[in-house]
């Protein structure tokens, strides 16, 4: 039994000890409270503020950290520092599911979260990316509604099955990710077990100002294993916290999962001509076109020990971009460019990049003044230019070489169609390249179960013209083992 004096004493927030753990300030035992018990107030007012917003999309989810190193020579492609070779940079990785709200269970079917946050030595650099190589949707004026597609109704506040097969349906470009989505890949076995892809297009630059098109690939070392649709159910209803416990378990026995970090590598001018559009995010880059290119290892070896200061306020966004890295013309991804800071704004408060788990390790320079919950001390000058001593850009060393050109008119359109381009043929070759007879045959079952929870006419017509357009015979089977039944 540990002696008073080897206690830690129980202190407001203040750092001023407190009397009591347990009993509140009154008039006598019995008597009323008193206003000016400010341990007991501060208590109450903390606990009524201690929940932020959750994220709007990608709500549920867990994380850890680790690190990340560089094992093969890529600088003829890159200067940035972190992927020289022998470079080891601390990450921390959040995983996630889409639609579900934070208490919603880890083996719905749902794409998954796959954001890393890299402490590099030239600032934070973040990928946003999930655990499929492609998207929904190609145009960032749909994402608002996409989401709320897959969320709750307004009127039952029940999510509904015929809503999201409505926008699906209604938006054939999601047929790749919708096959991917229905198929055994849909419900990872754990975070351990999946891959990782930025999905979107990025631009690498090396030292001689050479630009490449490039799409990373996080590849699972545990191997790809899958859930079915009955196990997810019974983990649903049994641990629907399942993911998160296995990944802070398998940690905390020293069971490091690792994931190799591939990239496929496109020459700059390449793009101009290829047979798919490049920056659409619902296409992927055959790899007998563009092999994978191995460049390190990523490995998570470090629980969080406060989930809500470490991954809650965790805040990724696609615009933290270091030296020899850029952002592509990938319509959703120059849109999640300005997104994903705004929401952490309207989340976390202005300041959020100053929260420990989201400051670099490197030395800030900003202008950047004032606001709620500003921690980080700011000294005059604050303005630029200035003549007292203040920071200013240094574009010699670091240029503005991560552009491309473009011209023509503003308009609202889509992507000009290139040779290959239409919304079902690489969906047709998951089904029939990629997946075998087994796989198929899930995938009907996946779907089959998914449209009889409460999709009706005239949604349930464009459900199987959705299908036929992907793989006749698949349509076909979907329609026939739905109307048997």
């Amino acid at each position: 039994m540990m002696t008073n004096d080897s206690r830690k004493p129980t202190t407001t927030d203040a750092g001023i000890p407190v009397a009591s753990d347990e009993h509140s300030l009154s008039i006598g035992p019995d008597g009323p409270l008193v206003l000016h018990d400010h341990y007991l107030i501060e208590q109450m007012a903390n606990f009524n503020r201690e929940r932020i917003p959750e994220r709007q999309p990608h709500a549920k989810g867990g994380g850890a950290f680790g690190h990340f190193e560089v094992t093969d020579d890529v600088r003829r492609y890159t200067k940035a520092a972190m992927f020289q070779l022998g470079t080891k940079t601390d990450v921390l990785i959040r995983f996630s599911t889409v639609a579900g709200e934070r208490g919603s269970p880890d083996t719905w079917r749902d794409p998954r979260g796959f954001a890393v946050k890299f402490y590099t030595s030239e600032g934070n650099f973040d990928m946003v990316g999930n655990n499929t190589p492609i998207f929904f949707i190609r145009d960032p004026m749909k994402f608002q509604h996409f989401i709320r597609s897959q969320k709750r109704r307004a009127d039952t506040n029940l999510r509904d099955h015929d809503m999201q097969w409505d926008f699906w349906t209604l938006s054939p470009e999601s047929a790749h990710q919708v096959t991917w989505l229905m198929g055994d890949r849909g419900i990872p076995k754990t975070w351990r077990h999946m891959n990782g892809y930025s999905s979107h297009t990025y631009m690498w630059v090396n030292a001689q100002g050479e630009k490449f098109w490039v799409k990373y690939h996080f590849k699972t070392n545990q191997g790809i294993e899958c859930l079915t649709q009955e196990k997810a159910d019974q983990l649903a209803g049994t641990d629907g916290d399942y993911h998160t416990r296995d990944l802070y378990e398998a940690i905390r026995r020293g069971v490091h999962p690792s994931w190799t970090l591939y990239m496929q590598i496109m020459p700059f001018k390449e793009a101009e001509t290829y047979r798919y559009n490049p920056f659409d995010l619902t296409k992927i880059w055959p790899h007998g076109d563009y092999p994978l290119l191995k460049v390190g290892k990523l490995t998570l070896d470090r629980n969080p020990t406060d989930y809500h200061t470490e991954v809650e306020q965790a805040a990724f966004e696609p615009n933290n971009i270091v030296p020899g890295t850029g952002v592509s013309p990938d319509k959703m991804l120059l849109a999640r460019v300005f997104s994903y800071a705004d929401a952490h704004r309207a989340r976390l408060g202005v300041n959020y990049q100053q929260i420990p788990v989201n400051s670099p390790k490197v030395a800030v320079h900003s202008y950047s003044k004032d606001g709620a919950m500003r921690v980080r001390n700011v000294s005059d000058p604050v303005y630029a230019p200035n003549s007292k001593g203040g920071p200013s850009a240094f574009g010699e060393r670091y240029p503005t070489d991560s552009t491309w050109e473009t011209s023509g008119k503003m308009v609202r359109a889509a992507y000009t169609l290139r040779k290959d381009d239409d919304d079902f043929s690489q969906a047709n070759t998951l089904i029939n390249a990629v997946m075998d007879e087994g796989e198929r045959t899930r995938l009907v079952s996946n779907v089959i179960g998914h449209i009889k929870n409460g999709v009706k006419e005239p949604v349930l017509s464009r459900v199987f013209d959705y299908w036929k357009n992907i793989d006749p015979e698949i349509g076909a089977r979907i329609e026939k083992g739905l109307k048997g039944d």
